[in-house]
């Protein structure tokens, strides 16, 4: 399974604003050029991640797009839900095929499945926006060259 270019680009949205939690709104097509996020699809999903809590807007001039809670509460695993739906990695939850040991090693595919996907989700359940935004600042931090002899 692959994560969708709409998870990706609402997990990069929701970064971009984190990134700019100034308190103020952030508008829609700077979202989009920061991000390379096409402005039509970035607003189909920003409403519906507005829908489901976690951005609100705010109209007028001075409108657009905030968090509702701060990035170090708001988990990678909460917006690829969102967008998502529940995401099986490997395996199929839904698929039966080997209940009651259909076939030999059946079982043991079955946990090796099992362990993938919750191993998977826990990184997502336990990365925050914030830890994101941190590791991209250090990492930009550190590739500044310093020319000071």
């Amino acid at each position: 399974m692959r994560i969708s270019k709409k998870c990706q680009y609402a997990l990069r949205a929701v970064f971009e604003l984190a990134l700019r939690n100034t308190g103020k709104p952030v508008k829609i097509h700077d979202i989009a050029a920061a991000q390379g996020i096409p402005p039509r699809f970035l607003e189909v999903i920003l409403n519906q991640l507005r829908h489901e809590g976690y951005v609100e807007s705010r109209r007028g001039n001075e409108g657009g797009y905030m968090l509702v809670r701060g990035a170090e509460k708001l988990t990678v695993g909460e917006v690829i839900g969102t967008i998502e739906g529940p995401v099986s990695i490997a395996g199929d939850e839904s698929d039966n095929y080997n209940k009651g040991g259909s076939f030999f090693g059946g079982y043991a595919f079955e946990q090796l499945w099992e362990k993938v996907n919750s191993a998977v989700k826990q990184v997502w359940d336990n990365t925050t926006i914030a830890e994101l935004v941190k590791y991209e600042m250090s990492m930009k931090n550190e590739s500044v060259p310093n020319y000071v002899i």
